[in-house]
């Protein structure tokens, strides 16, 4: 069942979602207007046990260093989930529940369980993060592939609109280097900091506008790819397994959640 591709509709709102293929989005349709680039490394994948960059691969779980394997070297990136076959748990017109074991090369065992729920103007995600045994610092994210245009006569490209309180400063190594600057213009390859929540607006000006908010408090935006800005709510920065680790416990699992709502224009 886990390779099979699930579709869920609401009013004229449509996702499907591909549970052999790392648990992602595979797209989601409003109104016939396709909102996620396509193709099999595209769509919306979960970021977990981690998101964005590890330096050089590595963290550390109190006197124990884990190296991960360096796939985009010098690092590792945006976690082993997304490179894995999700299973079906639950599923009905317009909710879906998927789970995933993390298995080698995450060194923890635990269990990572992701629910969709659509309605005719929103998608909801949540993802949690649980073991029953040893305790390991995770984080939790999306990265969505929106199209920068959705077609169309005439059609204009996408708009992004958020007004962060920080941006974490970026090294050449694309790393924050643990400062926080003045949110600077695009484009960007860049995680900012909205303590009161993600709040992000994305505009295809006269058709559609699609809201990307979350409870956490970091959001990365790349919008250096010609054919698709990624806005990415996550738990913690790049790197965050070691510079700001949030543990998960068998008492504790680690919880988050975006919603993605639009309406026409």
């Amino acid at each position: 069942m886990s390779d099979e591709e699930i579709t869920l509709t609401a009013g004229d709102a449509e996702v499907t979602v591909q549970p052999g293929n790392g648990g992602r989005v595979g797209g989601l349709r409003v109104g016939g207007l396709e909102l996620l680039r396509q193709g099999e490394r595209f769509g919306c994948f979960p970021m977990v046990p981690w998101c964005g960059r590890i330096r050089d691969g590595c963290f550390h779980n109190g006197a124990t260093v884990h190296r991960m394997p360096l796939n985009a070297a010098p690092n590792a990136i945006h976690g082993t989930a997304r490179d894995g076959a999700w299973k079906v748990a639950r599923r009905t017109a317009d909710e879906v529940v998927l789970t995933y074991e993390l298995v080698a090369p995450w060194p923890y065992p635990g269990l990572v369980t992701q629910v969709f729920a659509l309605t005719e103007d929103a998608l909801t995600i949540r993802m949690a993060v649980e073991t029953y045994d040893s305790s390991f610092p995770a984080q939790i994210g999306w990265h969505p592939w929106f199209n920068r245009n959705l077609g169309g006569q005439e059609a204009e490209d996408v708009r992004v609109a958020f007004d962060p309180a920080w941006q974490e400063q970026r090294g050449d190594d694309h790393l924050p280097t643990g400062e926080r600057v003045e949110p600077k213009p695009g484009p960007w390859d860049d995680c900012f900091g909205m303590p009161g929540g993600v709040d992000v607006t994305l505009t295809w000006p006269g058709q559609l506008e699609l809201k990307v908010t979350s409870p956490e408090k970091w959001v990365v935006v790349y919008d250096e790819q010609e054919a698709a800005v990624c806005v990415e709510p996550q738990t913690g920065p790049p790197n965050g397994l070691n510079t700001l680790p949030r543990l998960v416990t068998p008492l504790e699992p680690l919880e988050a959640a975006t919603t993605w709502s639009w309406s026409r224009l």
